[in-house]
């Protein structure tokens, strides 16, 4: 009876908010995006996002993930075998700075249909699936956490604070793809971050990595603009 009910909510549509919830959650995670110290502690969910990107695709391209590793300081390492260069290896590297912003475009697709409780589950199910593959510690204590923060939201809360939850996730997961990307633009310009995603794709495809800054650049603010539409329901 319980996997019938739940069948049938994940099936299920629910009611969208009213729209001064939808802007404060945007203004919510925008205070959470944009103050440092904020940043610091919040940056852990988009390293989960980073590094989640990098293994899905792997496994997608047909690599062997052998684990995922994240730090207290908000890094991660994402290590899979298979041929170090190619179409798969591209698509992996290429991945982790897109992921934040892809998730929360494809949220923002789900909450403009109506899908709240399909968005906490499948977000509570790949954080499962990620947690298989942690390596470290902290990285597990970080994907439970977070993990446990959507299954108590999904169970023990109600139609308004499980809309106000979700849309704050995805505002987030918009907002907090942007950053990441400018930071390593900044860390590129004072010579720092020598072996960045980027610079590994320059020497997969000898294309330059401001290219590839730039197309991470282009994902997360047209992620961004198209997800801000949708969940604004413009």
């Amino acid at each position: 009876m319980a996997s019938t009910d739940l069948l049938s909510d994940l099936q299920s549509t629910q009611p969208p908010p009213e729209v001064w919830l939808v802007v404060a959650t945007a203004v919510a995670a925008l205070a959470v995006t944009v103050p440092h110290r904020v940043w610091r502690l919040a940056r852990n969910a988009i390293t989960i996002a980073h590094e989640g990107g990098h293994g899905l695709v792997a496994l997608l391209t047909g690599r062997r993930l052998d684990g995922i590793r994240l730090h207290s300081d908000t890094s991660g390492l994402t290590v899979s075998r298979g041929r170090p260069t190619g179409l798969g290896m591209i698509l992996t590297a290429a991945a982790g700075y897109t992921a934040p912003s892809l998730l929360g475009l494809g949220g923002a697709w789900l909450l403009a249909a109506h899908r709240i409780t399909l968005l906490l589950w499948v977000a509570t199910a790949l954080l499962l699936v990620m947690l298989v593959m942690i390596r470290n510690a902290y990285g597990a204590l970080t994907v439970v956490l977070t993990g446990a923060a959507f299954l108590l939201v999904s169970w023990l809360t109600g139609p308004d604070v499980q809309a106000a939850f979700a849309y704050g996730v995805v505002w987030f997961l918009l907002l907090g793809g942007v950053r990441p990307v400018f930071e390593l633009q900044s860390k590129r310009r004072h010579g720092g971050a020598p072996d960045s995603d980027a610079d590994q794709l320059a020497r997969l495809t000898h294309v330059p990595p401001a290219l590839w800054l730039f197309l991470f650049h282009a994902v997360s603010l047209c992620s961004l603009i198209g997800g801000g539409r949708w969940l604004l329901g413009l």
